[in-house]
């Protein structure tokens, strides 16, 4: 067993893929990033002479039908991380086409998104990056038709955000008729409907927090997601929202990016309402998010039915991945159910 001490250098990935009707391949994939014998070997070359976590847990399968996407909470030291997500990904790319994917999310790849968080304070956004490029390059060189676009402190010198990104290669019409022929790739092969086109980066840890209201309008989830975005005036820190028809209501489905707190605009609305991820940054929490909706939705005599937030706060993430790693429990997500509701 591992001491507290002992457990440095740990960063998370949230990968996320373009299957989840099909179980059994969400958790071949799952069980690919978490070869022990093989992290040992990389970490070892990687680490003389430290004692590392040698191991890798996935903490969390987040499966979600209508959207036909899974999204896998990898965490392990960064070195060891690399590896487990350069495995999944191969896994996925082997069992997924893109071209027999039908789901109510956008998605532009097989694999559709490679995001690397650090998780302990002495991993810096800059070696995430690295590690994020060093997966696309390899997946790049390895899996012949797979391409990538890059993202945060991996798009190097421009450090483009993933919204930014995403909007610029077609992410938000990827549920439809896409052109892969007219999509521009950073790394690897022309996209192609096998593969797609994936994104890979690295930024400050995000998590994602969906409110169901009780409507079918989704214009008007629309205009409550856009209400909510950190890029509208009141609207809140590190919120990117969408929103979806999803069993017979309306998601409006939050991406929660950590910021910095001096890059806070609302002053003391946060205080004791967020969480905080080292000495630097901060996220707007679930309960925010959930009445900040529900002020909104009542304006139109409608109800919120409930708030899930989909894996973990960074804060959670972090505790958990220790006592994971601490008890050699590589598949934690056998331990517990998919989504936490408020």
């Amino acid at each position: 067993m591992m001491s507290r001490g002992t457990i440095s250098k740990l960063a998370a990935c949230l990968l996320n893929i373009s299957e989840a009707r099909n179980a059994q391949v969400v958790e071949t994939i799952a069980k690919a990033t978490v070869s022990v014998k093989e992290s040992q070997d990389l970490a070892s070359k990687t680490h003389q002479g430290s004692e590392l976590a040698c191991r890798s847990t996935v903490l969390n399968i987040f499966r979600d039908y209508d959207y036909n996407r899974s999204v896998l909470t990898i965490v392990a030291q960064l070195p060891v991380l690399q590896h487990c997500v350069y495995n999944a990904c191969v896994h996925a790319y082997h069992n997924i086409d893109l071209s027999e994917q039908h789901g109510g999310h956008p998605r532009l790849g097989a694999v559709d998104l490679i995001p690397i968080y650090p998780l302990s304070s002495d991993v810096s956004l800059e070696e995430c990056g690295n590690v994020a490029n060093e997966i696309a390059k390899t997946l790049a060189k390895d899996v012949r038709g797979s391409s990538f676009f890059l993202f945060g402190t991996a798009d190097h010198p421009k450090h483009r955000g993933l919204v930014q990104r995403r909007k610029e290669v077609g992410w938000f019409a990827g549920k439809h008729g896409v052109q892969y022929d007219k999509l521009q790739q950073d790394l690897g092969a022309n996209p192609s409907t096998r593969y797609g086109l994936t994104g890979v980066g690295a930024s400050p840890y995000v998590t994602n927090c969906n409110v169901t209201i009780a409507t079918q309008d989704v214009q008007f989830g629309h205009q409550i997601a856009q209400c909510i975005r950190a890029s509208t005036p009141g609207g809140l820190p590190g919120i990117q929202a969408m929103a979806f028809a999803h069993g017979g209501n309306v998601e409006i489905a939050c991406n929660v990016e950590s910021f910095l707190k001096e890059k806070s605009n609302t002053g003391e609305c946060l205080e004791n309402k967020s969480g905080t991820i080292f000495d630097h940054y901060s996220y707007t929490s679930a309960e925010v998010i959930e009445n900040k909706v529900r002020t909104l939705a009542s304006e139109r005599g409608v109800d919120v039915i409930g708030t899930a937030l989909i894996g973990f706060t960074p804060d959670q993430a972090l505790n958990l991945a220790i006592k994971a790693l601490r008890s050699e429990q590589s598949e934690y997500w056998k331990t517990r159910t998919d989504v936490r509701m408020m």
